[in-house]
């Protein structure tokens, strides 16, 4: 399944689902080869109409899973099927990847107490797990500014080889890139809110919710000033995306 944009940048979904990533990530791991993983959703397509530069950095991206029922669905349409694969899931089975592979992770984003509780969780549920590196940025972040310099140095001295971004998009999937090109055998993840449903610092929607597809409902309800205009301006792309994937089937 793939997204293709007027200016000749284009999206493919290259990771079926979540067994298919991982075991790229086990792969890449094991040959120190670094890689950027992104998780597309509504949110995201519609932004990558928006904006040259994530753009750009998405088309740059290793690994590229459906992040989102409607994404799902849109591949199902264009007779491309891909299952889902939420970023929120991938956070602790990636850990397993580091930790069989003897690696230690980074966690970068979120809050300083989020991302201690998160790292308690995960070394608790990844026996074995190492987490080298703790980073809360400042805000706004600027995954191109000096801050992200630093953040990268401190990547490479630590030996962290897989990076958990929880940045927010684009900003995540904007110093993905930047980070991967310039340590060269690191991978990162951009999760989004994982790490804040690991420490509790966000609820996630409960498992029947997820269950009916209504886990943006919950999403949105339970933060409707910041959500509900970024769901609402998702909503509008859809039908021309639906287009796309007609005529994608029947080519």
């Amino acid at each position: 399944m793939h997204f293709t944009f007027p200016d000749g940048n284009a999206v493919h979904i290259n990771c079926r689902d979540s067994s298919a990533l991982l075991s790229a990530v086990r792969q890449r791991l094991r040959d120190r080869q670094g890689f950027a993983i992104a998780t597309i959703n509504v949110d995201h397509l519609q932004r990558l109409g928006e904006d040259s530069r994530f753009r750009t950095a998405y088309a740059a991206h290793d690994l590229i899973c459906a992040d989102g029922n409607p994404i799902v669905w849109l591949s199902r349409i264009a007779g491309r099927p891909v299952d889902l694969a939420p970023g929120s899931d991938l956070v602790l089975p990636l850990a397993r990847e580091a930790a069989a592979a003897g690696e230690p992770v980074a966690l970068i984003g979120s809050s300083i107490e989020s991302l201690a509780r998160a790292a308690e969780t995960m070394q608790s549920a990844v026996p074995g797990l190492r987490v080298a590196l703790t980073h809360a940025p400042g805000f706004p972040f600027d995954p191109m500014g000096d801050e992200a310099t630093e953040i990268i140095a401190r990547i490479r001295e630590t030996g962290a080889r897989l990076c958990f971004l929880a940045l927010g998009a684009p900003r995540q999937e904007l110093f993905a890139i930047r980070a991967r090109d310039a340590l060269g055998n690191v991978g990162f993840a951009s999760i989004g809110a994982g790490l804040d449903f690991l420490s509790g610092y966000q609820r996630r929607a409960p498992k029947l919710v997820r269950q009916v597809k209504m886990e943006w409902l919950w999403r949105m309800l339970s933060n409707p000033r910041r959500l509900f205009l970024r769901y609402a301006k998702g909503f509008t792309i859809l039908p021309g995306h639906l287009r796309r994937a007609l005529a994608m089937r029947r080519e």
